[in-house]
């Protein structure tokens, strides 16, 4: 991404209503003067920022925001004409942008307005003083992915997230539970940036194809306790299924189901992890086979790259935004994030 200019339209000049408070003592903070009509670029360090933005224009507007390696971090918001409409959001800027083991990405924060008639009427950013953080552990079906048509469901979480709540993303693609305990960009990087209260979503088993029971329950249980030993809180994800049909249109096949060669159940051990470490448990394979299913043959191919790509395991913008809302939907069911914190409908 690159250094945005300073041209704006003329609705930016609204944004004092917005106010005005520093991001450090004695300095404005960033706000419309970083921004052109489709794109917004911060000189900021590592850290995590809340956003404030006034949407809306002379005429009637519809406005989304992406940010960084093009996570989803507001959804489409429509505004009247001559309307303001007020929104705020959570984001982490890091280094790599995206996935623990890609490219650096650029400093600073980028945000992309979209939507279907986008008008920023003001921005503000500030720094972040107490926001919780859900960590995510996970494979190319979480991630952030850099390039189109590929997404992953912790890509288009942030959106469903209010302020003083952010997703801070380290799933890799091609990880297994050996590789992702392996490797020190990896677990040995996320670990320290746990703190007590942050919750850590782990979803881990497309890729454990040759990781046989023992090991990959005593992986599951190490990364449980790693969580626990920096005071956060650990919730194992069942994963995401795989479009991959038998005759009378069920999923009821290893393949789907994510059983590996050795016949390791994945699903299932993670299941029996949870309930033995007291672990909460989002079961996306048993919720993600539900929707697939009820879409049928033809209409699930939709949620996946299977068009474009033939490719029955990676999800399309609507799918990984579509699982992204069963994952918002699990952690208010079970009181893991509160209501207030969490955007619905």
């Amino acid at each position: 991404m690159r250094r945005i200019g300073s041209t704006l339209p003329a609705a930016v000049a609204l944004s004092a209503a917005l106010g005005a408070v520093p991001a450090h003592a004695g300095e404005p903070a960033p706000g419309p003067g970083n921004c052109t009509a489709t794109a917004c670029h911060f000189d900021l360090p590592p850290g995590t920022y809340d956003v404030k933005v006034l949407l809306g224009g002379a005429s009637e507007s519809s406005t989304a925001i992406t940010g960084e390696t093009r996570r989803a971090l507001l959804p489409e918001t429509a505004a009247g004409a001559g309307e303001r409409v007020a929104r705020s959001f959570t984001v982490q800027v890091r280094t790599p942008e995206g996935e623990p083991t890609g490219a650096a990405g650029t400093p600073g924060l980028d945000l992309t307005l979209g939507g279907s008639a986008p008008a920023l009427a003001g921005i503000r950013v500030t720094p972040a003083r107490h926001a919780r953080q859900i960590h995510l552990v996970g494979d190319s079906t979480v991630c952030d992915q850099p390039g189109e048509p590929y997404y992953g469901w912790g890509q288009r979480l942030p959106q469903y997230l209010r302020k003083g709540l952010s997703v801070a993303n380290h799933a890799d693609s091609g990880e297994s539970t050996v590789t992702y305990l392996g490797n020190p960009l990896l677990w040995a990087g996320v670990q320290p940036q746990i703190r007590r209260g942050d919750l850590v979503l782990v979803q881990l088993a497309h890729n454990d194809k040759t990781t046989d029971e023992t090991t990959y329950r005593a992986n599951l249980e190490a990364l449980v306790a790693g969580v626990r030993e920096r005071g956060g809180d650990p919730v194992l994800v069942t994963p995401v299924v795989r479009r991959w049909f038998n005759a009378d249109g069920t999923l009821d096949n290893g393949t789907a189901l994510l059983v590996n060669g050795l016949g390791v159940d994945h699903p299932a051990v993670v299941r029996s992890v949870a309930a033995a470490q007291g672990v909460p448990l989002i079961d996306l394979t048993a919720r993600t086979k539900a929707l697939v299913e009820s879409l049928g043959v033809e209409g699930s191919k939709s949620l996946y790259l299977y068009d474009e790509k033939r490719d029955n395991t990676h999800t399309s913008v609507r799918g990984a935004t579509a699982y992204a809302e069963l994952v918002r939907d699990e952690l208010l069911l079970q009181g893991l994030v509160p209501e207030g914190l969490v955007r619905v409908g």
